[in-house]
């Protein structure tokens, strides 16, 4: 197996996403660009600028013709995949950390940064899957966190719940027609942060990973714990392959954390993991800064970014 090295960003990777097709990957990094490339040779296709901050997040509907995307300078941007145009701009108070379109593409959640005095919050808007389509301007509805914020959230099978994850490690259960929460659950330990969740191929569960060194995977109906996975670092990415039954973990300590440049004392490597028994299966090595996020495409072999 050869590896593909993709390189077209400046700075450090903070999100990549396949479309449904596998064919399209979509990367994030600080260096305030959106790249497009072939995921079978890693040919980048183009780029996507416009945003003044870094970039944290980036996703695309399932019919690859509008990508979003969220960043330190305030805003969410709908664009015109094919042709690079941008489509809608909404500003906000802080930062957006996380956007992800629902399973059939009418809705986008972003998770805005709590900062300066402003709260967290998870924004839905619905979206018409059109580049001529005028967009709204206002969220359907606004879920605010007045406790610990939302670091990331995602959407559950039909569109059902939007689940989040917590600085202070809590997994939360919402409704999406009225934004009210229902569950809430301590999956994580008190005050680690969750760094990810990605839903399961069949969206009824979902992996998490967080800053106290565990992933785990939860049903979405019940929010139980089924399964953990446990680490010697703290993780920032998880992901579950949608045939096989593995996991793949990345993270790794922080740079100012890390006294030397060893690969070994940063611990930077993709950790694999059997789903069913829990038990570590390999790694991969090779990155020299943490893994930031981890991603597989459908029905294929996992793609790995890092610093």
């Amino acid at each position: 197996m050869r590896p593909i090295l993709l390189q077209g960003h400046e700075r450090s990777l903070t999100q990549i996403k396949y479309n449904k097709d596998g064919d399209l990957l979509f990367s994030t990094s600080k260096d305030k660009v959106v790249c497009a490339w072939y995921s079978v040779n890693g040919e980048r296709v183009g780029t996507y600028g416009g945003h003044t901050g870094a970039l944290w997040t980036v996703d695309v509907d399932p019919t690859t013709t509008i990508l979003a995307t969220g960043s330190a300078d305030n805003t969410i941007r709908l664009w015109d995949v094919r042709t690079g145009k941008e489509l809608k701009m909404w500003e906000f108070q802080t930062a957006i950390k996380r956007v992800e379109f629902s399973e059939d593409g009418t809705l986008l959640l972003a998770v805005t940064e709590k900062r300066s005095g402003h709260l967290g919050t998870v924004v839905v808007f619905p979206i018409t899957v059109d580049v001529e389509a005028e967009q709204v301007d206002k969220p359907s509805f606004t879920i605010t966190f007045h406790e610990s914020k939302a670091t990331v959230a995602a959407w559950s099978y039909l569109n059902k719940y939007i689940i989040t994850g917590h600085e202070d490690g809590r997994v939360s259960q919402y409704d999406v027609k009225t934004g009210e929460l229902i569950k809430d659950v301590q999956a994580h330990e008190l005050d680690m942060q969750i760094t990810d969740i990605q839903m399961a191929p069949d969206r009824t569960y979902f992996v998490t990973c967080s800053k106290d060194k565990t992933a785990k995977i939860l049903d979405v109906n019940e929010l139980k714990v089924l399964k953990t996975y446990v680490t010697d670092t703290p993780l920032n990415t998880a992901a579950i392959t949608p045939k096989k039954d593995f996991v793949i973990l990345g993270g790794g300590q922080e740079a100012r954390d890390v006294t030397t440049t060893s690969q070994r004392q940063g611990k930077f490597e993709a950790r694999f993991y059997h789903k069913i028994f829990e038990d570590e299966i390999g790694r991969v090595k090779g990155h020299f800064g943490p893994l930031n996020t981890v991603r597989f495409p459908p029905l294929l072999f996992p793609s790995i970014t890092s610093v």
